[in-house]
């Protein structure tokens, strides 16, 4: 399986609570046969949101995406391809960050590890 996850899944795994919060994620990632993505996207509404101090992504920004290699996950840049792709079906969140990750999904054929109620419907998310 290939996964892709949502800003709030990658905070879980930033702040080491994944496991205790999300156990169906943690589980899927650790599976050999799983590969695991963090979108560009998701980095830069984390740091977006962290400069200005509404959250706190348990690391310094600088620290992030080597932690994330480290941990076996890939980063995921945004290509043209997934700005101008067609989500379908339309997503119910008119929030550019989550209709970007479903456009990654589409584009790249992943599925969307996420816990965000106006996502989990959707065929890209995965079912936990």
């Amino acid at each position: 399986m290939r996964l892709l996850l949502d800003t709030h899944v990658a905070l879980g795994l930033l702040r080491r609570q994944l496991a205790k919060r999300h156990p169906e994620i943690s589980r899927r990632l650790a599976d050999p046969s799983t590969a695991g993505f963090v979108s560009v996207a998701s980095l830069w509404e984390i740091a977006i949101k962290t400069r200005l101090r509404k959250l706190d992504p348990g690391m310094p920004l600088h620290d992030i995406a080597g932690y994330l290699s480290a941990v076996g996950l890939s980063i995921l840049p945004i290509e043209a391809g997934h700005v101008v792709v067609a989500v379908v079906p339309e997503p119910r969140t008119r929030d550019p960050f989550d209709r970007l990750l479903l456009a990654q999904c589409q584009a790249e054929n992943l599925r969307l590890a996420t816990v965000d109620r106006a996502l989990v419907g959707h065929p890209m998310a995965m079912r936990i």
